[in-house]
């Protein structure tokens, strides 16, 4: 278990304890954990959920990923916000926000990250790569 204390000796980014660094200069990217033993990549675990192991290293994502769902939340909100999974290109899924008109955002877009926070929730936010064509249904 990792406790921060002020004697401790600070992770820095790219460590095999798979701690991240919350204080990385670069704060337009995602940083996620790539389990040594078996290569599977996680967002924010403790252990890796394939193997059990904990021997994780720390990795900067790309950024880019695809929408697998997208669903619209009228709850505990003032107005409808989007609140959707995205698979990142490096294998890892993280919950965030897509930019753009709530009935244009569908499972399968390709998205860019944008934003690591949202000032408000703390979830990371994308926008859309291109703007698909989608006819009359």
């Amino acid at each position: 278990m990792y406790h921060h204390s002020g004697s401790a000796v600070q992770q820095t980014f790219g460590s095999a304890a798979g701690v991240l660094d919350r204080q990385a200069p670069d704060t337009d990217t995602i940083l996620f954990q790539r389990c040594t033993w078996c290569g599977t990549a996680m967002y924010h675990r403790l252990l890796c959920p394939v193997c059990q192991g904990s021997d994780l290293r720390t990795e900067r994502s790309e950024g880019v990923g695809t929408v697998r769902h997208a669903t619209v939340v009228h709850r505990n909100t003032p107005s409808a916000r989007n609140v959707s999974l995205v698979e990142m290109a490096e294998g890892f899924v993280v919950r965030g926000r897509v930019m753009g008109p709530l009935i244009g955002i569908h499972s399968g877009d390709r998205v860019r990250l944008s934003t690591v926070k949202d000032p408000v929730r703390g979830e990371p936010v994308f926008q859309l790569v291109d703007e698909p064509f989608r006819g009359w249904h």
